[in-house]
């Protein structure tokens, strides 16, 4: 009988313990588009796991603390509810590429498109091809996506300077769901970077920087 109990107790540890393992497993990841055409998709590489390491404890989401990196043309995008695409330079999509991505957002997929400075008019014409009778729509500052947890009353914040410009928070919607969020002369990646990183950027702006990545990321899994 005490052996019995023993075994009873090992089989009840083992399920247990399997139960733990699943619920604590994350959930989901989020990814970061690799992309030809010569910019560097790989900009800012400590700002996608400084922004899962704060959604995560604010939000209380369960991303994995990897950021993946997945091509606009890949099956494996379909994996994964949020994508980030940045850089300075040109970008390239084949039509295979654009067909895919289309096919993503439409799907239920959300893109945010971070301009790092220079990756503007480089683009706007690639995501014409993925969605060629949509044009990009600025949001107004009461949008929702800008009051989600955070408020943000005047919109997208400024996060780090370049020219002076003010920022700009632009949607392309397809049927009355944003598919892509394309944040212009602000550079939130930049903020969402290990303290410390931009010198010029105070820790204040930093955290307005990973609040407004966090209405993005609660907007984008519950829109």
């Amino acid at each position: 009988m005490r052996n019995t109990g023993k075994i009873c107790f090992l089989v009840l540890f083992v399920v247990l313990a399997g139960m733990t393992v699943s619920f604590i497993a994350p959930s989901y990841k989020i990814a970061k588009m690799k992309y030809n055409g010569g910019g560097d998709w790989y900009a800012n590489r400590t700002a996608l796991p400084e922004l899962i390491s704060f959604c995560n404890k604010n939000l209380g989401t369960n991303f994995d603390q990897e950021e993946a990196v997945v091509e606009a043309g890949s099956a494996e995008i379909f994996n994964y509810p949020f994508v980030y695409l940045t850089g300075h330079g040109n970008i390239v999509f084949t039509d295979q590429e654009a067909e895919n991505l289309r096919k993503y957002l439409i799907g239920g997929g959300f893109l945010h498109i971070d301009d790092n400075y220079g990756l503007d008019k480089f683009i706007r014409p690639q995501m014409k091809r993925v969605f060629p009778d949509l044009e990009f729509i600025e949001l107004p500052s009461e949008h929702i996506i800008y009051n989600q947890k955070y408020k943000f009353p005047a919109g997208l914040p400024k996060i780090h300077e370049h020219d002076g410009k003010r920022p700009q928070g632009f949607a392309l919607i397809f049927k009355g769901r944003i598919v892509c969020y394309y944040t212009f002369e602000c550079d939130l990646g930049n903020g969402w970077e290990v303290a410390g990183t931009y010198s010029s950027d105070s820790e204040e702006t930093r955290q307005k920087a990973l609040k407004m990545g966090a209405n993005l990321i609660q907007y984008a899994l519950t829109q």
